[in-house]
């Protein structure tokens, strides 16, 4: 069975205005998303497989380990604008927990993973001004980390289309079966079953739940049986997607705030504009009262 550690995302989330403040509970909920262990490394490998599928596996040497400040500032390097805060604060706090997973001796890059991350920063990101901004910072973001966000992108759909086609019985039953995205499960089902060979996240555990979602999986007997195929823990499992529900909900509402507070002070600057040109209306016509055309 896999060794699990636990990664969280502590965040503060604010407006750019210093009146508006929606912290409490979001800070309750990302600060269930941190990391717990030691980081060490390795050297830096690739491997494809023989099979129908292409497995990537990366790991880096000593000397190739950027901080997490050189992490932060590359994301900030490549991406230059100004990101709204309640936005921002969740970035900052995220690229620093994924940086620790990212460098750990035991991280492989996998579809799952990546369709966790996919997810996550989608919902973050529902209602972003801006999607050629929004796609921008996607690309800055997992560059910083020194990974494809192309692949990222790649593999999170190739899984959601392969999940959209399955049923109950088929996604648990990957292993009887042969196709690319069976060949990925069933390489991480073989590390997860191995000592020291797979490095669990929640990242993960939001992937794996994604795929049950897609798949119309409902019955509580079913991830008990991914899981079990996966060599996954399922209590780490139901831990963490409770903590992503939850931080799902905080966001939710934390936008809801800031969507209000904006809505008042567009109303408030409306309402001031509107009081200044009538007294300007009013001045005029008051000057040009007693002028007399001819």
């Amino acid at each position: 069975m896999a060794a699990v550690n636990s990664v969280s995302f502590t965040a503060i989330v604010q407006s750019p205005d210093r009146k508006f403040t929606a912290r409490s509970n979001l800070a309750s909920n990302f600060d269930a998303f941190k990391l717990r262990g030691t980081v060490t490394y390795d050297s830096y490998n690739f491997r494809a497989s023989r099979s129908t599928r292409m497995v990537v596996h990366c790991m880096t040497t000593v000397t190739d380990i950027p901080t997490v400040s050189q992490t932060k500032s590359n994301f900030l390097k490549a991406y230059k604008r100004p990101i709204p805060s309640i936005y921002n604060t969740v970035l900052q706090e995220l690229i620093v927990q994924q940086h620790l997973v990212r460098y750990k001796r035991t991280y492989r890059y996998d579809p799952v993973f990546a369709l966790g991350f996919v997810t996550i920063y989608d919902k973050l990101m529902e209602g972003y001004p801006s999607d050629e901004d929004r796609d921008a910072i996607f690309k800055a973001y997992v560059e910083a980390l020194n990974e494809d966000p192309a692949q990222y992108r790649v593999d999170a759909q190739k899984l959601e289309e392969w999940a959209r086609a399955q049923s109950s019985s088929s996604l648990v039953d990957f292993t009887s079966k042969e196709g690319e995205v069976e060949g990925i499960l069933k390489d991480i089902a073989e590390r997860a079953g191995s000592n020291g060979n797979f490095s669990y996240s929640r990242f993960f555990a939001v992937g794996l739940f994604r795929l049950l979602e897609l798949a119309n999986a409902t019955e509580p007997t079913i991830l008990d049986k991914l899981c079990a195929a996966l060599n996954i823990n399922k209590k780490s499992i139901d831990r963490d997607l409770d903590v992503y529900r939850n931080l799902l909900s905080k966001l939710v509402q934390a936008k809801e705030l800031l969507k209000e507070y904006v809505d008042r002070e567009k109303k408030k600057m409306a309402e001031r504009a509107a009081a200044a040109s009538q007294k300007a209306s009013e001045a005029v016509t008051k000057m040009l009262g007693g002028v007399e055309i001819n």
